[in-house]
């Protein structure tokens, strides 16, 4: 089986009306660069027919690959599970709804064959965004650059191009609480920016709400930096001395006028104002708690239902948990601790099971 120089790798989550549009503007211009390529598309348990979609554009193409997941893992997972199963030497992340428009891809490759490891496409504006979402992503990275020592780009998203050592690097990496801007931030090497402009959805409505968004920049605050944990340690020393200094002056309006301090009112003050502050860290604390404990577990990231390759001359994959067969036609999982993979001689198709977490 050859290995193709670039690997697209495009996760989908109900992007059925897209896929035809976004494989046709792909499929052009990766033409173009006159060089070996692959689609990895990953359905990240989708309600709608895009993995009917995937499998026609399968039958058309014989270069794209189908990852289908056991379920809904959310994009960080699929992600990840893309980049498993990406062969190239070059793997270039992209949205599948072409707001990211995939004209911009010999950008990235160009500045790659200078000598860059990562090439990020930054965007030049937020366009199509309320200003309340705008003024929030200009916060949240402020907040982000501040409280972690990891510079993670402003207005950047997984739309990217990476090598080969940042992918295996990046697949070390198994924590579950999946922070992907942080984590392609971490692992360092030379990277550099290609400006673009990023389109509006090709069809249908983001799935990420206001509440979605600001669970994702909790995750990304408390997968980086332990800062809200100081934060917690700095409000009980301030609410400590506030308090000393209350007392302090309690006492001498008492001892120099010798009359009663109306008690209700400020005792609800203090009250209140100390039960937040305990209600604050005790969040801050579960938070990461939480994170401890489901990565203690070790469970997969993910399991994937159905793996087809970019290859004829590979079988097609399916999980099934019961066989316990040697492996026989694996294709490369880069990370040591992946689930393994088993041939079903009977079906002469193989199993697979997900890299593991951890």
């Amino acid at each position: 089986m050859s290995t193709p120089v670039f690997s697209i790798v495009a996760p989908a989550y109900n992007e059925s009306s897209s896929l035809p549009a976004f494989y046709d503007r792909v499929s052009a211009v990766m033409d173009q660069l006159g060089e070996a390529w692959e689609l990895v598309l990953i359905n990240d348990g989708s309600r709608d027919s895009t993995l009917a979609v995937m499998q026609q554009l399968k039958a058309v193409d014989q270069r794209i690959a189908i990852v289908n997941l056991s379920r809904n893992f959310g994009k960080e997972i699929a992600t990840t599970a893309g980049l498993d199963h990406a062969r190239g030497a070059a793997v270039i992340l992209i949205d599948a709804d072409l707001q990211d428009p995939p004209e911009v891809i010999p950008e990235l490759v160009a500045a790659w064959r200078r000598g860059y490891d990562t090439v990020y496409a930054q965007r030049r504006q937020r366009q199509g965004e309320t200003w309340l979402k705008r003024a929030t992503a200009a916060a949240f990275y402020r907040v982000l650059q501040r409280a972690t020592s990891v510079a993670v780009p402003a207005d950047t998203g997984d739309f990217r191009l990476m090598s080969r050592r940042v992918v295996d690097a990046l697949l070390e990496l198994r924590e579950h609480h999946r922070f992907m801007k942080g984590l392609y931030a971490w692992v360092g090497f030379p990277s550099c920016a290609v400006l673009y402009d990023r389109h509006p959805r090709y069809a249908g409505s983001s799935a990420f709400n206001y509440w979605k968004l600001w669970n994702f920049a909790l995750e990304g605050i408390t997968s980086f930096t332990t800062a809200p944990l100081r934060f917690a340690t700095y409000l009980g020393l301030a609410v400590g001395f506030g308090a000393a200094v209350f007392l302090a002056q309690l006492l001498v309006r008492t001892v120099l006028f010798g009359n009663p301090v109306p008690g209700y009112p400020s005792l609800m003050a203090v009250v209140l104002f100390l039960g937040s502050a305990q209600l604050i860290t005790l969040g801050s604390i579960g938070e990461y708690l939480g994170r401890v404990f489901n990565e203690v577990k070790r469970r997969p990231l993910y399991f994937v239902e159905r793996y087809v390759p970019s290859s004829a001359d590979v079988p097609e994959f399916t999980l099934e948990h019961n066989l316990h067969t040697p492996p026989l036609h694996a294709p490369p999982l880069h990370t040591p601790d992946r689930a393994p993979v088993f041939v079903d001689q009977a079906a002469e198709t193989t199993t697979v099971g997900a890299p593991g977490g951890g």
